[in-house]
């Protein structure tokens, strides 16, 4: 990883085909970073390397939309137009945006919240559980309905992995109403939970990715001709972007979704009252039947660490060093504990235990999630610590970009301050990731328009 200066992304150029993209939930841009690239450059190459050739055709992000409901200021939203000045970006409630606002595109990206995604209301008035405020999910169901024949051809999308089996009362209902959802709307749809550690990258950061395909496309011709077999995991564009070890016979179980999203919403997994949710780490879903099963990352490459994206200790600024004054605090939190604790609220007593975390953190190893609470100086049980020689300090934010793969500064802005930065990067995705999948889908996109000219009748 090389440290970078901080110019402004250029646009694409106008030669060669590129896909048209609408990123939604955009945050300070993860997706277009790993579709577009920092100036055209590869995150995987630390960006020295051409993501592509622009000749070759890639992406082109036409439109992008960033609010955050919780904050007066929009700190991302700034940070998304500093470094994109000249973009479409539109930084309103993407639920007050209607659908005509947005331009046609190809592929339709964005790390939507998580939430609760019940539709157990009617649809009385054309509402109900499209009119349900605040659940961000049905905002990209209302597009794609509402676009109608011009509905992009391709969806990428992200999620917590705990989306599986959410909510504990129904395991895995959220995530059936999504899959039958799109199945509504014409795609058909794979899902594969990626660690980013797992495929080289430098945080252990376990996410859920899901590609929709629009009937029509040959990725949903080719799932729906594969039935869940082999093919489906090992030969689709997920599993050439993250391959595998071949999926063992008689692993791979199949459900389907039926009945109505409101149907679904009140009944999925209910009759055993089971704790399990029928959804595993992979999976495809045409027609409402899917097929779902564990794999096994398969990965040959290099493997990177913390070590790896340390800045020099000259470079950091004394107020990340952990003072003596505050060790204590950072042991206790870090540290085992089985004690007693009262809640207050309901007036009893329990016994709380948790392990030990390492502190300070390995750095010859991926490291741990980053989350929204990093930064600040006050003790904490989550936030990273590494020792360099003799100081024992925090990540810095141009450590914590580096970790999700970002340029070093991106969210560098004068008004902007460390823990905002570090909140951001809890908020955001692998860059990486990103541009395995977007690099698959191009591949599976040209191989296909290949083969329908090899097989064209020669007039």
């Amino acid at each position: 990883m090389v440290l970078q200066e901080n110019p402004t992304i250029t646009e694409p150029g106008n030669g060669g085909s590129f896909l048209r993209v609408v990123e939604l939930f955009a945050g300070v841009g993860g997706f277009r970073l790993g579709l577009e690239g920092w100036d055209g450059k590869s995150a995987l190459s630390g960006y020295r390397m051409p993501l592509r050739d622009r000749g070759e055709g890639g992406y082109d992000v036409v439109w992008s939309n960033q609010w955050e409901p919780s904050t007066k200021r929009q700190h991302a939203n700034e940070v998304y137009e500093a470094r994109w000045p000249n973009a479409s970006h539109c930084g309103d409630d993407i639920g007050t945006v209607p659908t005509e606002n947005i331009p046609d595109h190809d592929l339709l990206v964005g790390g939507f919240p998580c939430q609760d995604y019940s539709v157990a209301t009617t649809l009385k008035n054309s509402k109900g559980l499209r009119g349900k405020k605040g659940v961000l999910w049905w905002q990209i169901e209302r597009i794609l309905r509402e676009k109608g024949d011009s509905a992009p051809r391709y969806l990428f999308l992200e999620n917590v992995d705990r989306l599986l089996k959410s909510p504990s009362s129904q395991r895995g209902r959220d995530f059936a109403i999504m899959l039958a959802s799109l199945s509504d709307l014409g795609y058909a749809v794979e899902w594969r939970v990626v660690n980013a550690a797992d495929y080289g990258m430098p945080q252990r950061r376990r996410r859920i990715f899901f590609m929709g395909y629009k009937k029509g496309t040959p990725e949903f011709e080719l799932l729906k001709r594969d039935q869940g077999q082999q093919a489906s995991f090992e030969e689709s564009v997920m599993g050439h972007a993250f391959p595998i070890q071949p999926v063992r016979p008689g692993t791979v179980l199949a459900g389907q979704l039926e009945g109505s999203l409101e149907e679904l919403s009140k009944t999925f997994n209910t009759e055993k009252r089971s704790a399990i949710s029928p959804f595993q780490k992979s999976g495809v879903m045409v027609n409402r039947v899917y097929w779902t099963t564990d794999v096994i990352p398969e990965w040959d490459g290099d493997f990177a660490t913390l070590g790896d994206v340390l800045q020099p200790n000259k470079e950091v600024d004394s107020s990340f060093q952990i003072d003596k004054d505050s060790l204590e605090r950072w042991d206790y939190l870090k540290g085992a504990k089985r004690e007693p604790r009262t809640n207050k609220a309901l007036g009893y007593t329990y016994m709380f235990s948790e392990g030990a975390l390492a502190f300070p953190d390995p750095v010859d190893r991926p490291s741990r999630t980053i989350i929204t609470g990093e930064g600040g100086a006050s003790p904490s049980r989550t936030k990273h610590a590494v020792k360099q020689g003799r100081t024992l300090r925090r990540l810095t934010p141009i450590e914590l970009e580096r970790l999700n793969m970002f340029p070093d500064d991106h969210t560098r802005l004068d008004d902007v301050s460390d823990g905002r930065r570090a909140f951001f990067m809890g908020n955001a995705l692998v860059v990486g990731i990103i541009e395995r999948v977007g690099t698959a889908l191009l591949a599976s996109i040209k191989a296909n328009v290949a083969c329908h000219e090899i097989e064209r009748p020669t007039v």
